[in-house]
């Protein structure tokens, strides 16, 4: 039987290297900055370009499929996951990464039917490193196969995270009191790429044994999140339980043992829900 589903991942792989071309070029001259919720919650123009490049070349030759967009949410479209055909973009994953020229922006599309996401891309720019997963086919970075470390002592660890956009003092007391922890606990190290899907394309890869983060959206995990399950991870919510990726909430482990000793470490709080219905 064919692969439905085979050729829309196939333009999600050249739309997205086609959008890290953009990407690249204007790091040479165009990272003009505005912000969203906060001084540190960055876009720019690079941006919604992107996103529209990738949305117009979607709508072009899938017209019926629908769409979750950073940049299109964030302009007041609704943020709500059906069983329809969805892509779910993040056009730069890492903006503030690519402000100031931190070598690590990704350009990320999931791509979710029946509300489970089916395949995902995602695109390190300025590494050229291409990173994708097929529902029940595996993961792969290049074309080579991906398979999470098989480390299960946290200790022997190395533990990825982020401190995200909100500085409300409650939201910042709660990471800090996770970091502390975790660090104590002891692993190797802490580390961050700045971006959710290179941080979880490193759990899939290997390189470190989970990533969690509290404030992440929907886009910026979507992709992420299956080929990290598909190079033989797994996913959790910071309390223990089934990952909801509308939660905002996620750890991405190299297995169950490191997620749930995680758990007992993080310190968790609950941001609005990137389903939630606008505030009157």
């Amino acid at each position: 039987m064919a692969d439905q589903w085979q050729s829309s991942m196939d333009h999600a792989v050249a739309i997205a290297r086609r959008a890290g071309e953009v990407v690249r070029e204007a790091l040479l001259d165009d990272r003009a900055v505005m912000t969203k919720s906060s001084s540190v919650d960055l876009v720019t123009q690079t941006d919604q370009k992107v996103e529209q490049l990738i949305i117009q070349s979607v709508k072009e030759k899938f017209p019926t499929h629908r769409f979750i967009g950073e940049e299109s949410v964030a302009a007041g479209e609704s943020c709500v996951l059906t069983d329809c055909p969805t892509w779910i973009i993040d056009p730069i994953d890492g903006t503030t990464n690519f402000v100031h020229a931190f070598p690590f922006v990704a350009v990320s599309i999931g791509f979710s039917v029946n509300k489970q996401v089916e395949f995902g891309v995602v695109y390190s720019c300025l590494e050229d490193k291409m990173f994708t997963a097929r529902r029940g086919k595996g993961a792969f970075c290049n074309g080579q196969p991906l398979e999470v470390s098989e480390q299960k002592d946290i200790q022997q660890s190395i533990v990825a995270t982020e401190f995200g956009s909100s500085r409300a003092p409650e939201a910042v007391d709660r990471i800090f009191c996770s970091l502390k922890n975790v660090l104590s606990i002891p692993v190797h190290g802490l580390r961050g790429a700045g971006t959710a899907a290179i941080n979880m394309c490193l759990v899939a890869s290997g390189c470190v044994e989970a990533y969690y983060e509290i404030g992440i959206h929907v886009w910026d995990v979507a992709a992420g999140s299956l080929i990290v399950c598909e190079a033989g991870g797994v996913l959790m919510d910071v309390e223990g339980g089934e990952v909801d990726l509308m939660s905002r909430r996620i750890i991405a482990a190299n297995s169950r043992t490191i997620a749930e000793r995680l758990v007992r470490e993080i310190a968790p709080f609950r941001p609005p829900r990137d389903d939630a219905p606008p505030p009157n």
